[in-house]
């Protein structure tokens, strides 16, 4: 598949966190973009429900995993960045079920 360059602008500390983030889920911001550009194209919605909660932010880090997982399927290997990214999306939500039951 022929690739093609895409400049997005942003705010110079919205990008820094985005890539700090990014590199802590074992990825980087170019594969953050891919993936989500992907998982639209694929779903045909933006993959992640916008607001301010937790919960919300847990759900989308889950979600934003499950599509990197799907867009490396091919891969026999998995990182341990992957495996840690995995079990944070895990603790995430089991501590979002554990708020939304009390």
């Amino acid at each position: 598949m022929a690739q093609v360059t895409m400049t997005v602008r942003t705010d110079a500390e919205l990008k820094a966190v985005f890539v700090k983030l990014c590199e802590e889920f074992g990825m980087s911001a170019n594969t953050a973009m891919n993936v989500f550009m992907r998982a639209v194209a694929e779903t045909k919605s933006i993959p992640f429900t916008i607001g301010k909660s937790k919960d919300i932010e847990a759900e989308n880090l889950m979600k934003m995993f499950e599509a990197n997982r799907m867009a490396n399927a091919d891969r026999k290997e998995i990182s341990l960045e992957e495996i840690n990214a995995e079990i944070s999306c895990v603790r995430a939500e089991r501590k979002a079920r554990l708020k939304g039951g009390m």
